[in-house]
């Protein structure tokens, strides 16, 4: 059985394909922005998925629209990739360090939608570039609200943007790979919600 979906979005201000394939590696990015690739591609490497992102929008203005329709656009296609979701693990969680920063993210695939994302509530100083950690936290919102994801979000340590970010994308993208990973024939109670 093939675990993919390509799902296309277009808005006024975004045009956006993302191919996502669960169980064979691979990136091929192109969004328009560095750094958001730079982070896809870790999504894609700590996730073991296969991901392409043909992006473009409307970076002249910020690049809000472009990662949060992206994050839309990936959680629609992991639901589809996903299926009726039988035998996935569910649950997924993991603690990335980088440097000063640690980054705990716990994934549950039920279903419903859920965003907790501790950091906004932080000190967390500067961005990357013109992405911050409140980029990311729209990205993740998308994401949750339209692949029917619950996701928390928790900064142990760690104030430096750069790293904020990045420890949070790689913990989400291996705490993603355990959760999408076909352990049974039968799925764990959902309390009726797919």
């Amino acid at each position: 059985m093939t675990r993919s979906a390509t799902v296309h979005r277009q808005t006024l201000e975004t045009d956006i394909r993302v191919e996502l394939d669960l169980d064979t590696p691979g990136a091929a990015l192109a969004s328009g922005h560095g750094f958001f690739d730079h982070m896809l591609e870790q999504l894609s490497r700590h996730g073991r998925l296969g991901l392409t992102v043909q992006a473009t929008g409307d970076l002249h203005i910020e690049p809000h629209h472009l990662i949060e329709d992206t994050g839309i656009t990936l959680g629609q296609a992991l639901s589809q990739a996903l299926g009726d979701r039988k035998g996935i693990e569910r649950y997924g969680s993991a603690f990335v360090p980088m440097d000063e920063t640690l980054a705990h993210v716990v994934v549950d695939l039920s279903g419903r939608a859920h965003l907790a994302f501790e950091p906004e509530t932080l000190d967390v100083w500067g961005s990357a570039g013109d992405f911050t950690h409140y980029h990311l936290r729209e990205f993740l919102r998308g994401f949750c609200n339209h692949g029917g994801v619950t996701l928390h979000v928790r900064l142990l340590a760690g104030r430096e943007a750069h790293h904020v970010i990045e420890a949070i994308m790689k913990a989400f993208a291996r705490a993603l790979r355990d959760a999408v990973a076909v352990t049974s024939a039968d799925l764990p109670s959902t309390k009726g919600a797919l």
